[in-house]
């Protein structure tokens, strides 16, 4: 095992950190890590209509997707608005299972006979151009921002658009989620006309916890400047000024004090989703800008509520699934739908299908319409655009979203040839398989897991995309005890002895002896794991996360 100098020289190497970029990457600085917002195509012109709207007093309308991204861009825009004690603008979220991801017509016929005049979209709407053009055509002004690729067809004949991928445009840092973009637009808006509104200097670093919540949960790469809004995000959510979120973590046995990255990824944004899967976006909406304790209370109690039932509903889905899975021939792909499976959650279950079962998935279900709906997630380098786009034509009736992750939409006469020419597809695309050594970052041996190292593997957080938390490899570790622990005996806790006798535990949740072969006292093993602190019952301590015995 390295020393600690050597252990944090070895990790950056690993993540491609080079000597004159360390500093930066240890010890974020907003005030010289972030780029210039006016670096940012359109961004002048935007913020010049967006003065003369609230000048004018004329209706804007926010409009954002309904997730973990756009609802917390709607937030940003909400606090802004009321900062300036603008009061003449709306809110839309559309609804996932009625309108689907996107701007729509409808929505924005409603807009015109209500006499919208600006309508600025956040996380969507790059590839809106039918959508603009109806729009345009009712009066309403378009400013787009988005962070998604622009399509083939070109660009949306908007006002302005905000989005680092468009061509031409010369913002440093292309991998901005929404609410990133969101968060340029208002340093933007404040560098021109802080003094004018009277905002207070640094007064837009408290909606830093929005842009937090969205690059964790929206997986966007965490280098450059969404490490800077991840950092500082995470400290202003630990100050706790938000009353819904206070609620929320509240009810998940979280404190805010201590939130990490993990908090964000496994306990909040599965909530916030949870609310356009499941009932209104709205709901989540609102939990996250209650300035009333009581609506705060109501909201968060409302979630927590509905992601219950979305906990119900796909653990009674994964048992359809094992089911219909054992029964059937293992393929190197794995496609199954049921027209009554809903699907809002279908993501979440091709995601525990692929933690399950390491493969790419595709799970199909139905909202009641004329076609089928569906989600599809990757393991390892398989590109499912590409998949989607090699099937022959008319296979599908849409499809969309990035290498890892991806929706469908197919017609029920074609949901019969899905499997077929799927791994037909997948046969002939070149795929290298991830294997979870690849991951490693060094092997160590059980003394290695100290106060001292842990502190050098700190330094590294957060833990993202591009940024993985560092995984380590030990080698022949002799299993001292097995315990199988929580209500359900769903979790499990393996203990090991360093060189002065004492105990060191490692824990991986929703797994059992059954899970890994080998498990018992006495048995030696390969575990690759992850260093974590546990503050669980007020008392910390250093323990290890199991990523997998092989």
């Amino acid at each position: 095992m390295p020393n600690e100098v050597e252990l944090l020289d070895l990790l950056l190497k690993n993540r491609g950190i080079e000597e004159k970029d360390k500093e930066k990457f240890l010890n974020p600085s907003y005030g010289e890590h972030l780029y210039d917002p006016y670096l940012m195509k359109d961004m002048e012109k935007v913020c010049v209509r967006i003065f003369e709207a609230v000048e004018a007093k004329e209706k804007i309308m926010i409009y954002t997707d309904y997730d973990c991204d756009g609802i917390p861009s709607a937030v940003i825009m909400h606090d802004f608005f009321h900062k300036i004690g603008y009061e003449n603008f709306s809110i839309y979220i559309p609804d996932r299972h009625d309108e689907g991801y996107g701007l729509h017509i409808d929505a924005i016929k409603k807009f015109i006979d209500e006499e919208v005049k600006l309508l600025i979209t956040f996380d969507l709407g790059i590839t809106a151009i039918k959508e603009v053009v109806e729009a345009t055509a009712g009066g309403i002004d378009v400013i787009i921002t988005d962070h998604h690729l622009p399509s083939e067809e070109g660009l949306p004949n908007a006002y302005g658009i905000l989005n680092p991928k468009q061509e031409g445009c010369q913002y440093p840092d292309k991998m901005l989620c929404g609410a990133g973009v969101a968060y340029k637009l208002i340093q933007a808006l404040i560098v021109k006309y802080g003094e004018y509104w009277n905002i207070s200097k640094g007064w837009e670093k408290w909606l830093l916890d929005m842009v937090g919540i969205a690059t964790l949960a929206d997986q966007v790469p965490l280098i450059d400047e969404n490490r800077v809004f991840a950092y500082y995000g995470l400290k202003v959510l630990q100050k706790g000024k938000r009353m819904g979120l206070v609620e929320i973590f509240k009810k998940a046995n979280v404190d805010i004090k201590l939130l990490n990255e993990e908090d964000i990824t496994f306990t909040l944004a599965p909530r916030i989703n949870a609310a356009s899967r499941m009932d209104d976006p709205m709901i989540a909406f609102q939990m996250l800008s209650a300035t009333d304790p009581v609506l705060a209370k109501i909201s968060a109690d409302n979630l927590a509520k509905i992601n219950d039932e979305r906990k119900i509903i796909v653990a009674h889905i994964m048992k359809e699934v094992k089911k219909v899975l054992s029964k059937r021939e293992d393929k190197k792909v794995i496609v199954i739908g049921n027209p009554e499976w809903r699907i809002g959650v279908l993501g979440i279950i091709a995601s525990k299908i692929v933690e399950e079962y390491k493969r790419p998935v595709f799970v199909w279900g139905s909202d009641g319409s004329d076609e089928l709906k569906g989600s599809c997630r990757s393991y390892g380098d398989t590109n499912l655009v590409e998949m989607m786009s090699s099937l022959p034509e008319n296979s599908l009736t849409g499809f969309g979203g990035h290498k890892g992750a991806g929706g469908f939409s197919i017609s029920h006469d074609e949901i019969h040839f899905l499997e077929e020419r799927i791994l037909k597809v997948y046969g002939e695309i070149e795929v290298i398989e991830e294997v979870i050594k690849d991951g490693v970052e060094v092997f160590i041996n059980i003394d290695d897991v100290n106060s001292p190292n842990y502190s050098v593997i700190e330094k590294l957080a957060p833990y993202g995309v591009g940024n993985p938390k560092p995984k380590f490899l030990f080698k022949e570790l002799p299993i001292y005890a097995v315990k199988e622990f929580g209500k359900e005996k769903n979790h499990l806790e393996l203990s090991f002895l360093n060189s002065k006798g004492k105990q060191v535990k490692a824990i991986a949740f929703f797994k059992n002896k059954e899970s890994y072969s080998n498990i018992s006292v006495g048995e030696r093993i390969n575990l690759v794991a992850t260093f974590e602190k546990s503050t669980f019952g007020r008392k910390t301590e250093l323990r290890l996360r199991i990523v997998d015995i092989i």
